[in-house]
């Protein structure tokens, strides 16, 4: 294995503090490539590829691991010749929990050692970016409305502060805005609802079992699409999932489709990842069985 770690030097909080004092430790085999501005984790994870490096291993959050993702699939023939590891040290983590990777640095880097790999399915959306076509990958989800709403809205100090709650202060604050109506269409189905999620594996926000019915394996995206977004909505669902972990079946429509459409008023977000990705209308597809992962 000719592994290569892509990790923020300036991330912060203790477990990326860990990670720093950890690297010195790293067995011979593995480079190191520190990033130096959002959005380098593509490019060093293309240049790893190209470098001949067959696992490229993310350090970092979900944020990170779609980055370096994106950077695996710049590289020519890139997820033939390279798979993707991850080394969790975000605020959430939700794709590696989906995976059940261990939390801690030590047991994460004991996985990825021991190489096992399997392949699951490789979602993208397909938009107009700047007036051009673009795609962009995503390993756990994606949302439109509300949830990137409130991503655009999170403090990156109170993130710092307070993790997690961070994006349920920015969610009550997204609320007081108007909710677009958000368009779908599947080939088969068309629909509408003020808040569109969408789910490669079952998690939303790390425990929340959102996408339930969800099989990384299976070819499909699980759809989740919310008729109504208002205060007694967000009250009985919030109550839901965290005493059951599951969204109560009243409040959400369940599909799933192999490709859907998505579009909106001017200027409606979405997300993946939880990373601000573009502005609708959209094209959610998948690839099968696309991605090669390291996992326990």
């Amino acid at each position: 294995m000719r592994a290569c770690v892509i990790f923020n030097p300036a991330a912060q909080g203790n477990k990326a503090g860990r990670f720093r004092r950890w690297l010195a430790g790293l067995r011979e085999g593995c480079l190191l490539k520190p990033t130096a501005s959002p959005g380098a984790a593509r490019t060093l994870a293309a240049e790893a590829v190209v470098e001949g490096f067959d696992t490229i291993v993310a350090a970092g959050g979900d944020g990170t691991i779609n980055e370096v993702l994106n950077g695996i699939g710049d590289a020519p023939e890139g997820f033939q010749r390279a798979r993707l590891a991850v080394l969790p040290l975000g605020t959430v983590n939700v794709f590696a929990r989906e995976l059940n990777l261990p939390r801690t640095i030590a047991r994460a880097w004991a996985v990825i050692r021991a190489g096992r790999e399997t392949r699951i399915d490789l979602p993208y959306v397909d938009f107009q970016q700047a007036g051009r076509p673009a795609r962009r990958y995503f390993a756990q989800l994606a949302g439109a409305g509300l949830d990137a709403l409130a991503i655009e809205m999170v403090s990156w100090e109170l993130k710092k502060k307070v993790g997690p709650l961070s994006y349920v202060a920015a969610g009550l604050r997204a609320m007081q805005a108007p909710q677009p109506l958000i368009q779908y269409r599947d080939g088969t189905r068309t629909g509408s609802g003020q808040l569109v999620l969408l789910g490669n594996g079952r998690l939303y926000g790390g425990r929340f079992k959102v996408f339930p019915q969800a099989d990384l394996r299976d070819g499909r995206l699980d759809v989740c699409v919310f008729p109504e977004v208002n205060w007694p909505a967000l009250l009985h669902c919030g109550t839901m999932l965290l005493a059951t972990s599951v969204l109560p079946k009243s409040r959400a429509r369940h599909l799933s489709a192999g490709s859907i459409e998505l579009s909106g008023p001017p200027g409606t977000l979405f997300e993946v990842d939880g990373e601000l990705c573009g502005r609708l209308p959209a094209t959610f597809a998948v690839e099968s069985a696309k991605l090669r992962v390291v996992v326990p």
